[in-house]
C-alpha cells in the first residue's frame, strides 16, 4: 500500500506550524498507523531530516498517549479505538491521510504532533483521589457495593485521560474527562469522604486550566475511545450543585 501524508510540523509552541506533504509506499496493511509513522521517521532520519515527533507508550489502547487528529477525527475514523489501534487496512490504498495534533488551548504543542496534557494531571491532583485506606485486594469483598453502582463506576473509571473529548469539542471542554473521574469515585463508598470537595476542586481547576464550557454537543462521547457516557456529565452537574448547596 502507498499513501500521501499531510503531517503537521511545528518546532515548538511558539513557532509557526504547517502541514508538510510526505509520500510513503510498501506499507503493509497489517501495520498500525504508529508503525507506519516509525517507518516514515526511519526514512527521514536516513535522509538527514528531522523525524516527526509524536507521543506513544503502551501501543495497546491503554495509556492514551498516542493522541492524534487523523482525517479530522480524534484517534481516526474507527469508533471506540485509540490511534495505536488504527491499522493501515482501515484506509484505502493511495489515500491522503491528514495527521494533526490535538487542538485545545489547554493542550499546548510541544513539537509536531506531541502536546502536553499536564492540565489533566493538575485536575486529578486537585481532587481525583481518596484519602481513606482501601486495604488489600482481598479487602474489597468486605465492602458490599450494589451491582448497578459498581457497573457505573467501572464504566466511568475506563477513562484513560487521552484528551480526545476536549480535542473533539468545539468549545474544548474537559467535562467528559472530569465527570468520569468524579463519577467513578462518587459512586463508591471509599470516595464519600472528599465527595463535596472533589467536585468543587476539580471543576474549579478545570476552569483555571482554560477549558471551555460544555454545551451538550456530544462530540466528546462520539470520539471517546472508551465510549464514556454523557450521563456522567449530568452526574457531575448534580455533584457540583449538591456540593455548592451543602457548603
Amino acid at each position: 500500500m502507498k499513501f500521501n501524508l499531510k503531517i503537521w510540523r511545528q518546532k515548538d509552541a511558539n513557532a509557526q506550524g504547517k502541514l508538510v506533504d510526505y509520500k510513503i509506499d510498501n506499507v503493509s496493511e497489517d501495520m498500525s498507523l504508529l508503525e507506519m509513522m516509525d517507518v516514515l521517521n526511519d526514512q527521514l532520519v536516513r535522509k538527514g531530516e528531522e523525524p516527526v515527533a509524536f507521543d506513544h507508550d503502551c501501543r495497546e489502547g491503554i495509556c492514551g498517549m498516542c493522541s492524534m487528529y487523523i482525517n479530522g477525527r480524534a484517534h481516526g475514523p474507527v469508533k471506540a479505538s485509540t490511534t495505536c489501534q488504527l491499522y493501515m487496512r482501515n484506509f484505502t490504498d493511495g489515500e491522503t491521510i491528514t495527521i494533526e495534533p490535538f487542538r485545545a488551548g489547554a493542550f499546548p504543542i510541544v513539537r509536531d504532533l506531541a502536546v502536553t496534557r499536564s492540565a489533566f494531571d493538575r485536575i486529578i491532583a486537585a481532587g481525583g483521589f481518596v484519602s481513606v485506606s482501601t486495604g488489600q485486594a482481598q479487602d474489597a469483598n468486605n465492602t458490599p457495593i450494589g451491582k448497578e453502582e459498581a457497573d457505573k463506576a467501572m464504566d466511568a473509571a475506563a477513562c484513560i485521560g487521552c484528551g480526545a473529548c476536549a480535542a473533539a469539542c468545539p468549545n474544548a471542554s474537559a467535562m467528559l474527562f472530569v465527570s468520569a473521574k468524579v463519577a467513578h469515585l462518587s459512586l463508591l463508598p471509599q470516595g464519600q469522604v472528599e465527595r463535596k470537595e472533589r467536585a468543587l476542586a476539580m471543576i474549579n481547576q478545570m476552569d483555571e486550566e482554560g477549558f471551555g464550557s460544555c454545551t451538550n454537543i456530544g462530540a466528546c462521547e462520539a470520539e471517546c475511545p472508551k465510549e464514556i457516557s454523557l450521563e456522567n456529565i449530568a452526574r457531575l452537574n448534580r455533584e457540583y450543585l449538591w456540593a455548592t448547596v451543602a457548603k
